[in-house]
């Protein structure tokens, strides 16, 4: 019998955190565009679908940039028509990833209502990404954004390397701020602190939200994207449940990593996340026996366990 079926985990809940948080499922995407193998189009589709029926309301499905640069995603136009109509039947926020207008033009022209750029708070980061400096891309982002909005589109803001460069160190705070204020002033709706490299611990995750709050820009627009590199993303969330965040990013079965970034390893696993927050009392909407299911499905298909704790343990056969 698994643990869930014999009322685990306890829900226990703590003072001062969110009655219900929003999970930002990044697996489609940000979980598959790292893998070698070419993942068919139709088992994407299918990989959303399953994540839906688990509950999820907020499925990144793909991403709208150059074939050259993210080979996995090619199948954008291919893979977004299969999939959209869980926005019309089932209210389900279906975001792609657009680095510009081109891929803008790209994901209206399919119906897409809700964006994602990609910004960086580091020089190093945007010229490994984007080709362009920290402003040069802001720039770049601009009618991106006011296209969007003029169009009622949904616009979020990926931040990238808010609390270390692997190249540059350590990122200080007032340059994550800058390019947060510089997104907002733009128009987005929401911001996510992407922690890339996994190198931030609790104290520097709340010193950034607070050094954001004081420079205007309100907790409930941010989102938080942590790597779990160093086993810190769970700790790192906490700190950000504390603060008052209630959007967090995560990748179903613990899948992903950054082409541009070789020491990026997997993002928080879903399952992790769905584990924690039941426990502690925190609606989040998902059924965590489906969203397991759904995750050991997809990493047969990978050719590989999934690297989370919770799919371990609960697809454990004695």
């Amino acid at each position: 019998m698994s643990t869930p079926e014999l009322g685990l985990p306890m829900a226990v809940a703590a003072p001062d955190l969110p009655a219900r948080v929003r999970i930002y499922e990044v697996g489609a995407r940000d979980g598959l565009q790292n893998e070698k193998a070419t993942v068919p189009t139709e088992v994407k589709a299918e990989f959303i679908r399953r994540l839906a029926d688990s509950g999820l309301t907020t499925i990144e499905a793909t991403s709208f940039v150059h074939p050259k640069w993210v080979p996995q995603l090619a199948d954008a136009e291919q893979l977004f028509p299969l999939v959209s109509d869980l926005g019309r039947s089932s209210g389900v926020h279906l975001p792609v990833l657009v680095p510009n207008e081109r891929g803008l033009d790209r994901a209206l022209a399919l119906g897409a209502r809700h964006v994602a750029l990609f910004a960086s708070a580091t020089e190093s980061f945007a010229k490994a990404n984007l080709n362009r400096t920290v402003d040069e891309s802001l720039a770049m982002f601009e009618p991106v954004v006011s296209r969007a909005k003029a169009d009622k589109v949904h616009v979020r803001g990926y931040i990238s390397m808010c609390f270390g460069d692997p190249w540059e160190g350590p990122v200080p705070i007032h340059q994550v701020v800058r390019v947060c204020r510089a997104l907002m002033d733009m128009g987005c709706d929401e911001l996510s602190l992407g922690d890339t490299i996994g190198v931030a611990t609790p104290g520097h995750v709340q010193n950034l939200l607070a050094e954001l709050n004081e420079e205007g820009v309100p907790t409930s627009v941010l989102g938080v994207h942590f790597h779990d590199t160093y086993g810190q993303a769970l700790a790192n969330t906490l700190a950000a449940l504390q603060h008052g965040v209630t959007t967090v990013d995560a990748s179903a079965g613990g899948l992903g990593g950054c082409p541009y970034a070789k020491s990026a390893t997997g993002n928080l696993a879903t399952e992790d996340l769905v584990w924690m927050l039941q426990g502690l009392g925190i609606d989040t909407g998902v059924d965590l026996a489906r969203l397991t299911a759904t995750s050991v499905w997809m990493a047969e298909r990978l050719g590989r366990p999934s690297p989370s704790r919770t799919v371990k343990a609960l697809s454990h056969k004695e």
